[in-house]
């Protein structure tokens, strides 16, 4: 095979689509690759579909597409590796899985946006293509597969400033400026290709720069005129205990595991804290703890006794909890049965306890697939047994909240949002805190699965996009770092290291109002499934209309 016959050719192609999308990624990247990462595979595609003699062409596109987004699937998430078994073993499924079938479904995507433009043209084609991404994108932010961490928009999270108009349109706005710069750019190139015509490169170069510096401007304008004044302010101790997810957590009493987290919350006695913030399932370590027995629980009790010593101070914790159901009760889906007439609902919760109150809590929603859920198991289980991760969790699947809460501090103003882990990475999600007034977010997180890697930066990085969505203060508590105060303008105020056993503490500013994200949600994402569906119609009644008349 020589270097220049179609396939060697349209391979390296594919290879430099592949290369742009993996070096614009956070936290390592550089992003404003990502204006040009999908033109040379639409290059590719154009090539094959417009003057290859090939046959089964798009069989070839889909293999150059599954390509690219393979290498950009495993070089940004190959971290994923980092996992282990619970023999200790790294786990193979744990990258496997969801660079296999993430590269499978953006493979499809461009296959379908293939099919529709041999059938509609160039034109079409491109908005089809654009509208299907964005559809893609939002399904990905709400199925029991879900797993949006390479959305386009979040390219950005690293670079604040660049993207402050995201409190209006959030980061699926974020994604649709990039799909229209790309397609944009595709279309000038192939302009330039046709014609040679100088004055209409100019013309499309011009609207090219203009597409992206307009956003830049604005939001460079933004970042620097932004002086909403904050409601008043709340001291956080963020607490990081450092403790092994895999050995450590399971071996050791789960009230020495206690003692040492509240080792870290002790202070000066001049230092007033609000918010006592713990990392997600910092609590009891091995077991759970039974939501109907919280007044019995003596891990619950020893933390009462410390607020004691600290009066007007709250402590918010990730927790493992159950519930017991018994027959006769209205069973959730989640529910499973643990002996004769006892079922159980396990939870990954964050609790706030407060001297004199009753514990207020909230379950995890966004559960991450194969790990706290067993995605669409009545398909799924039969066909591939219990082959899916365990993280110290369940091959079944937790309970959720179906709606968010807050948690008020009853000595101030504080209305904290309870986002555990994996819920950060979801915009709309998170504004629904904002919406039943919360003025500040907690992070409850344990990034420590994948060690030292790019897994744990890039959640991080993802929640600075939070921060610029809703116009909240952010105070993170991670289990192994990086624990974090980021501020509305999605910067990080303070952090620690990854790895110490440590506290941070934080004065956090609250806000009240909502950003017009915030209200209203992936808009740009419900106009594109609009129009996605619009183009399928359309060409439906096109087609209907043609058979119709060649029968007359």
């Amino acid at each position: 095979m020589v270097l220049n016959s179609p396939s060697v050719k349209h391979i390296i192609i594919s290879l430099i689509s592949a290369a742009l999308l993996s070096i614009s990624w956070p936290t390592y990247g550089i992003p404003f690759f990502i204006f040009v990462a999908l033109v040379p595979l639409m290059m590719a595609e154009h090539d094959i579909a417009k003057f290859s003699k090939i046959k089964r062409k798009g069989w070839r596109i889909f293999i150059l597409a599954y390509l690219t987004f393979f290498i950009w699937n495993l070089v940004t998430t190959g971290w994923l590796y980092g996992s282990r078994n619970p023999d200790g073993s790294h786990s193979i499924p744990a990258v496997a899985l969801p660079v296999i079938l993430n590269s499978l479904f953006y493979a499809l995507v461009f296959l379908c946006y293939h099919w529709y433009k041999k059938t509609q043209g160039t034109y079409w084609g491109l908005a089809f293509l654009v509208a299907i991404w964005m559809a893609f994108e939002k399904l990905h932010l709400s199925w029991e597969l879900t797993w949006p961490w390479l959305n386009l928009g979040n390219v950005f999270s690293e670079y604040p400033k660049f993207i402050q108009w995201y409190d209006t349109v959030g980061a699926t706005g974020g994604s649709f400026w990039i799909l229209l710069v790309n397609v944009w750019v595709f279309y000038t190139l192939r302009i330039w290709q046709a014609g040679r015509k100088r004055k209409a490169l100019i013309k499309n170069l011009s609207i090219l720069a203009l597409g992206i510096l307009l956003p830049t401007i604005v939001s460079i304008y933004k970042y620097n005129n932004f002086n909403e004044k904050p409601i008043g302010e709340v001291s956080v101790l963020m607490l990081q205990p450092e403790l092994d997810p895999y050995e450590e957590k399971y071996q050791k009493d789960s009230l020495q595991i206690l003692h040492e987290l509240l080792d870290l919350a002790k202070v000066d006695g001049n230092v007033k804290v609000d918010y006592f913030l713990a990392p997600e399932t910092a609590v009891p370590g091995r077991g759970s703890i039974s939501e109907t027995g919280f007044s019995q629980s003596l891990l619950l009790q020893e933390i009462q006794k410390f607020l004691e010593n600290n009066p007007n101070s709250v402590f918010a914790s990730g927790m493992s909890t159950h519930r017991f159901f018994k027959v006769g009760e209205v069973l959730p889906s989640q529910a499973y049965e643990l002996d004769s007439g006892n079922f159980v609902v396990s939870y990954n919760s964050a609790v706030q306890l407060a001297n004199g109150e009753s514990p207020v809590v909230y379950h995890k929603a966004k559960l991450v697939p194969g790990v706290e859920i067993f995605p669409y198991m009545n398909i799924l289980k039969p066909l591939i047994g219990n082959a899916m991760l365990d993280f110290g969790g369940t091959v079944a699947s937790l309970g959720i909240d179906e709606e968010r809460a807050v948690f008020a501090n009853p000595y101030n103003q504080g209305k904290m949002a309870p986002v555990i882990c994996y819920e950060s990475i979801y915009g709309e999600f998170v504004t629904e805190y904002i919406q039943k007034g919360a003025n500040f977010i907690g992070i409850m997180t344990n990034d420590s699965w994948w060690g030292v890697s790019e897994g744990h930066r890039q959640l991080l990085s993802y929640a600075r996009l939070r921060a610029i969505e809703t116009r909240r203060e952010i105070a993170r508590s991670a289990n192994s770092g990086i624990s974090a105060h980021i501020n509305a303008l999605g910067e990080i105020e303070a952090d620690t290291l990854y790895g110490d056993r440590t506290a941070l503490f934080a004065k956090v500013k609250l806000y009240g109002g909502t950003t017009p994200y915030t209200r209203g949600g992936d808009l740009i994402s419900r106009i594109c499934i609009f129009a996605f569906g619009f183009l399928i119609f359309y060409t439906l009644i096109k087609k209907w209309q043609a058979k119709r008349q060649r029968k007359i």
